[in-house]
C-alpha cells in the first residue's frame, strides 16, 4: 500500500508537511510561502508551561494553526482529526492510505527512532507525513530528514499518541478540496497584517514585549533559580530557536525568504529590502544562540555573562519593533 507521494526536505516540519501535500495535491506553493501566509513568525513566553523542565517558548504558533490559516486565506478544505483511541487512530489512517490519501500527522519527537540520539527529546509539536504501509512498516516522508524512512506499526503508533504538553492524541490531517483559482494576493497581505498584528500585541508575552520579558528574566533568573537551572533555561531558548525553529535564527530566515517571494507576487519592491533587513535580523537571532551557548557549556570567555546575553535579546527585541512597524505600513 503505497501512494504516489514525492518527498521535499525543508526547513521545518509543519510548513515542509503543508507545502508537500499541497505539491501533492496540484498546488505548488513553496515552505516559505506556506509560512508566510499562515503567519508562521511569533514569539511566546509561558512560564506556568514546562517543556523539559523549563518554561515553555515558542518561535512560532500552536500545532496546526499555521497549516489552518493557509487552508482559511487559500480558501481550501483540510481535514483534521484527534482520537481517544489508538485502534481508532490506525483505522482511520490505514483507511486513508488504502485510497492513496498522504496523510499528515503531529507525533512526539522522543521516540522517533530516525532521529539522532541529540535531537530526541519531549517535544510533541513535529510533523510528518505517512504515505504507504507495508507488513511491517509505516512509510514515512518528514520533511526536514534528506530521503524517505520508515517506522514500525508499534513504533508510530507509540509517537502518535506520545504524553505531556501538546499531547498529539494521533491527530492526522490531509486536503480534501482545493479551489481551481486561489487568490495568493491576497493570502498573503492577511498573512502579513496578522503576523505583524503578533509581534506588536500589547500582551506582555508575546511578540517583542514577550521578547523583552524574557531578557528581563535571564537578568533575575542566576540570583533567583541558580547558575545551573538558568543555564539549563538558555539551552531550552537556543533549542527552541535553532533546533525546533529549524531553518535558524527563530525562523527569520524563512520569513526573510518568504518576504523575496512576496515582494515579486505584490510587486513591493519595500518588501524586498524588508526581506534583507530580517536576514540582518536572523543573523543576531543566531549570534545569541551562540553566546547563549557558550554559557550553558561553561565555555564564555565574557564578564557578565547574563546582563550582556540579556542586552543582545533587548536589542533584537528593539530591532524587531522597528521592523514589523515599517512592514505593517508597506502593505498598508
Amino acid at each position: 500500500m503505497e501512494t504516489n507521494f514525492k518527498h521535499h526536505q525543508s526547513a521545518h516540519c509543519e510548513n515542509g508537511v503543508a507545502s508537500n501535500l499541497l505539491k501533492h495535491n496540484g498546488l505548488n506553493i513553496s515552505e516559505p510561502m506556506v509560512f508566510g501566509i499562515g503567519s508562521g513568525l511569533f514569539f511566546v513566553y509561558l512560564p506556568f508551561i514546562k517543556v523539559n523542565l523549563a518554561p515553555a517558548i515558542s518561535y512560532r504558533p500552536m500545532p496546526g494553526i499555521i497549516f489552518n490559516r493557509v487552508a482559511k486565506r487559500l480558501g481550501l478544505k483540510i481535514k483534521r482529526e484527534k482520537f481517544s483511541s489508538e485502534a481508532n487512530a490506525v483505522k482511520a489512517l490505514d483507511e486513508n492510505l488504502k485510497n492513496n490519501i498522504p496523510t499528515g500527522l503531529q507525533v512526539g519527537v522522543f521516540n522517533l527512532t530516525y532521529f539522532p540520539d541529540e535531537y530526541r527529546f519531549h517535544f510533541n509539536a513535529h510533523n510528518l507525513v505517512v504515505y504507504g504501509k507495508t507488513e511491517t512498516d509505516y512509510l514515512i516522508s518528514d520533511p526536514v530528514m534528506e530521503t524517505v524512512t520508515t517506522l514500525n506499526h508499534a513504533e508510530l503508533n507509540k509517537v502518535r499518541f506520545a504524553k505531556g504538553a501538546f499531547a498529539p492524541r494521533g491527530q492526522m490531517y490531509y486536503p480534501i478540496e482545493i479551489p481551481q483559482h486561489i487568490d495568493l494576493k491576497k493570502a498573503i497581505v492577511k498573512g502579513i497584517k496578522n503576523t505583524c498584528r503578533d509581534m506588536l500585541a500589547p500582551a506582555p508575552i508575546i511578540g517583542v514585549r514577550g521578547i523583552r520579558l524574557v531578557a528581563r528574566k535571564i537578568k533575575k533568573w542566576p540570583s533567583k533559580v541558580g547558575t545551573k537551572k538558568t543555564n539549563h533555561y538558555l539551552a531550552q531558548i537556543v533549542r527552541m530557536q535553532e533546533e525546533i525553529g529549524t531553518g535558524g535564527g527563530g525562523f527569520r530566515f524563512i520569513y526573510a525568504a518568504f518576504l523575496q517571494e512576496a515582494a515579486v507576487i505584490l510587486e513591493n519592491n519595500t518588501l524586498k529590502e524588508l526581506a534583507a533587513e530580517m536576514t540582518i535580523i536572523g543573523d543576531l537571532w543566531r549570534d545569541f544562540a551562540v553566546n547563549a551557548s557558550r554559557i550553558y557549556k561553561n565555555r564564555s570567555i565574557q564578564e557578565d555573562v547574563y546582563n550582556t546575553i540579556a542586552d543582545e535579546l533587548l536589542t533584537i527585541a528593539d530591532k524587531e519593533e522597528v521592523f514589523f512597524k515599517k512592514l505593517n505600513k508597506a502593505i498598508s
